[in-house]
């Protein structure tokens, strides 16, 4: 038996960062959506849990492997899997890939094994992996709270054409939680109207509510994060945000051909083309490959 799931890409359409909690972490307020840039996971029946991913760090320490790991640690499964990585989301870039790539774990062992686990639990088990891992469980669109853990899923009919641009450094989400200065006044955005003007594509209101609390300590030390998002802006971007802790960043186009000509103009930073997924795409537990 093979399985194989998509694991999403996401961004962050705005990311307030409250108080620094008992535990270390930050609470945040963040609509998180899923877009259509993928890891591909498989997954095959094995003797032990064994990871294959092609990225420079130990197995044991990669999410997919510690969700597995924890899988089989609560269920008493007595086997494991061989699991593949194909990874097209960039590492430490704010886009959730790791945390995608758990999620896909915890759904694609749960069938593998037989375990019949429904989304409630394998949500309570996302939440010990990492902070955005529950959020892959939930849908495609959602507001986290508290440090990630508290999912609230939202729907949204519209699809927004975005460039995600990365440069070629990585940013520690730890140090630019820990970087940042809580108690600082912050602007406060209605969830409600947020996701009417999502849907209405009204640019006016989202390029005043899109911010990023995190953007201005992560691009006092990368320069190079503040310098993309204006490029994106003079190339037609309707507005720009760092995505979560960074380093990548998003502009929203009116087309695809508009971003694709912006694309051509930063030669020499990865680029993508990719478009927000909505509530009729159904990601959430598991989308076959």
């Amino acid at each position: 038996m093979k399985i194989s799931l998509k694991a999403p890409a996401k961004i962050n359409w705005f990311l307030s960062v409250l108080n620094k909690r008992d535990d270390g972490y930050h609470d945040i307020i963040s609509p998180v959506q899923c877009i259509d840039l993928f890891d591909i996971l498989s997954f095959e029946e094995a003797e032990d849990v064994r990871l294959l991913s092609g990225l420079d760090i130990p197995a044991e320490e990669n999410l997919i492997y510690k969700a597995a790991a924890l899988l089989k640690r609560v269920s008493s499964y007595k086997y494991g899997a061989r699991i593949e990585l194909r990874k097209n989301i960039p590492v430490a870039a704010g886009l959730g890939g790791g945390s995608s790539d758990a999620a896909s774990a915890l759904i694609g062992l749960n069938r593998l094994w037989g375990l019949n686990y429904d989304r409630k639990a394998l949500m309570n088990l996302a939440a010990e992996i990492g902070s955005d891992v529950p959020f892959f469980l939930a849908g495609t669109f959602s507001l986290i709270e508290g440090r990630g853990e508290k999912v609230t899923a939202m729907t949204t009919e519209g699809t927004m054409i975005l460039l995600l641009a990365k440069p070629d450094i990585s940013v520690s989400t730890a140090w630019a939680y820990n970087s940042f200065e809580t108690g600082l006044t912050k602007k406060t955005v209605d969830i409600k109207l947020f996701c009417q003007a999502l849907d209405r594509k009204n640019y006016a209101f989202l390029r005043d509510a899109v911010c990023n609390d995190l953007e201005d300590v992560v691009i006092r030390k990368y320069p190079v994060i503040g310098e993309l998002k204006e490029k994106l802006k003079q190339n037609g971007a309707l507005l720009s945000l760092m995505s979560g802790s960074g380093s990548a960043v998003f502009g929203v186009f009116h087309t695809f051909a508009e971003a694709a000509r912006a694309s051509a103009n930063l030669k020499g930073t990865w680029c993508r083309v990719v478009r927000t997924l909505n509530s009729t795409d159904k990601l959430g537990m598991g989308n076959e490959a």
